[in-house]
């Protein structure tokens, strides 16, 4: 990437900023939440009060002798940032290290009766329970009788819209069309991405690491069935996280729960349902969680094992805005600074479908970053009202080294 301009990481440590506000705002409320949401003893509760004092006015600290993931958080730079203030270290990995402070906080790690139980599964639960989701699983049936293209154009834009997913069921790909003063779709790739999903010599892998569970797992879910049920792709992979992450971040489990809840809706979406629990019987769906999908790194130092799977797919497609960081770099780049530069380390044809959340951008044409920032300032890069589809169709990073940084 020798001709990328010079980006900086995102710090924590400016008072006002978006990063700012999530250490200091959200993950304090954040702890609350989980305190209210389970009847936890007094060992975790003073576990968390400690959190709390450490993530607001404390540094980081290392990891007890006995921790079972301590070696990789080694790896991971916590000897570097270790006696640092949480806002003077790279936010991507302060929020990281945050939410693995939690679960070791109420005992997700063990020994002990919470070994293993999801301090954020009620929050998920009620969000995939919730009666919007039956109302967008229900419009499902009126994209029975489009041609296929347009089913799959309407299925990918509930994809990327995410627990906005009735937008996505519009014929008028949910803000795609140009919206003024600024446009909801800030780049679209789609016709890239559909040419690597099905190209002349017949369907290919498609990897998926997925985002967030709940509302925003299930159209991720649709999306891979229309997939395999029309033979865009011969067969799935579907990356999450290997443990609770990031409140909503999706696990094997979570997946379990959206299927439960496809397979027992009517109509269209049942039938979906069913096909992807038998596309996982049979190999063509694979769910896997790989540690580094909670590592506070770049996709840039992507372990080996990772690098060559994402290097057999026809086409890996991350979704959110946490992947998406994880990906270009979580660095305040030029807003036009091109994706498929920032991502050349990728090792094969690579796409992003994010929702903007986060103040890192690229790709944006000039006339577009333009329109935005006349028309809202900075905040459309965080506020959740715009999005984006970038594809890089020439990955060329299988022969960059894993430990570059």
């Amino acid at each position: 990437m020798a001709d990328t301009p010079f980006a900086p990481v995102i710090l924590g440590n400016e008072p006002g900023s978006f990063p700012h506000s999530v250490l200091a705002e959200r993950h304090p409320a954040i702890i609350s939440q989980v305190r209210d949401a389970f009847p936890y003893g007094p060992g975790q509760h003073r576990a968390l009060d400690e959190l709390l004092k450490s993530c607001t006015e404390g540094t980081v600290e290392p990891l007890p002798a006995d921790a079972p993931d301590r070696d990789r958080w080694q790896e991971w730079d916590l000897a570097d940032h270790t006696g640092r203030s949480w806002y003077d270290v790279p936010w991507l990995w302060s929020e990281s290290w945050f939410y693995r402070r939690l679960l070791q906080a109420v005992g997700y790690f063990g020994p002990g009766a919470w070994q293993g139980v999801d301090p954020f599964r009620p929050f998920k639960r009620a969000e995939l329970d919730a009666p919007e989701t039956g109302e967008e699983l229900a419009a499902l049936d009126g994209l029975r009788d489009l041609p296929e293209e347009a089913r799959a154009q309407a299925l990918l834009h509930g994809s990327l819209w995410g627990n906005r997913a009735d937008l996505g069921f519009r014929l008028s790909a949910a803000g795609a069309e140009a919206r003024e003063p600024a446009p909801a779709l800030v780049a679209d790739d789609s016709e890239t991405l559909w040419s690597l999903l099905l190209p002349p010599g017949g369907a290919g892998t498609l990897v998926l690491v997925a985002d967030n569970a709940g509302r925003e797992l299930v159209p991720d879910l649709l999306l891979i069935a229309h997939l395999l049920t029309e033979g865009r792709a011969a067969r799935v992979v579907l990356h999450v996280k290997p443990y609770p992450y990031y409140v909503s971040d999706a696990t094997t489990a979570d997946v379990v729960d959206a299927l439960r809840r496809l397979r027992t809706a009517p109509g269209a979406a049942g039938e979906y349902g069913r096909a992807l629990w038998s596309a996982l019987g049979d190999g063509r769906l694979d769910v896997r969680a790989h540690p580094f999908s909670c590592a506070p790194l770049p996709y840039e130092r992507m372990p080996g094992d990772l690098r060559a799977d994402f290097a057999a797919a026809t086409l890996t497609l991350l979704k959110g805005d946490l992947n998406y960081r994880r990906l270009v770099g979580d660095r305040l780049w030029p807003p036009t600074t091109p994706f498929a530069r920032v991502t050349e380390h990728f090792p094969g044809p690579v796409g992003a479908l994010r929702t903007l959340k986060s103040d890192v951008i690229t790709g944006l044409s000039a006339r577009t970053e333009d329109a935005l920032v006349a028309a809202e300032g900075q905040r459309w890069r965080t506020d959740g009202t715009h999005a984006l589809i970038q594809v890089s169709p020439a990955g060329r990073g299988a022969s960059v080294a894993t430990s570059r940084r």
